[in-house]
């Protein structure tokens, strides 16, 4: 009987647990009048430096970026490229309107970049070492090679 109680906890336990690569979370909604809001704080830290793991306006990394961006509009994502990229909706790129996220794979077959969709295929992101906060385009051969899917977080308000 010990045996068959051992077996059902170790059964439950696993089948519990969040398989590698997989991220658990709720999805988050906004509403749609928050994105001017997004592209207007975005803007405001254009030439901000570069600093990895920096999630401030002394240095952001890519992620760091997006979710401060959106921290400073209300709006909780989580801090890191692969979770803001699980734990939003994904829509394809002809949908996306200015707000949402774009991600790209630079490093192996993970998500490892993220930049705030502008429209007309333009996103503001903070790339790398040397370059900090900037406009790109997903048409540039280097990210329309990289581009790996598009994520919302907002949704219309209920009347």
């Amino acid at each position: 009987m010990m045996r068959y109680r051992l077996l059902l906890f170790v059964i439950l336990f696993l089948s519990s647990c969040t398989p590698p690569g997989y991220i658990r979370t709720q999805k988050l909604v906004f509403y749609e009048d928050k994105r001017e809001e997004i592209v207007s704080t975005a803007k405001k830290y254009i030439g901000s430096r570069y600093k990895n793991g920096g999630n401030t306006p002394d240095g952001f990394d890519c992620s760091g970026f997006t979710y401060y961006v959106y921290r400073e509009n209300e709006l909780n994502i989580p801090r890191k490229a692969s979770a803001q990229y699980y734990s939003g909706r994904k829509i394809r790129l002809q949908s996306a309107k200015p707000g949402d996220l774009v991600f790209f794979t630079i490093n192996s077959n993970r998500i490892s970049h993220v930049g705030i969709y502008m429209g007309d295929s333009g996103f503001i992101h903070s790339p790398s070492k040397g370059k900090g906060v900037s406009f790109s385009s997903i048409k540039n051969k280097y990210w329309k090679r990289r581009y790996t899917g598009t994520v919302t977080y907002f949704a219309e308000k209920p009347d």
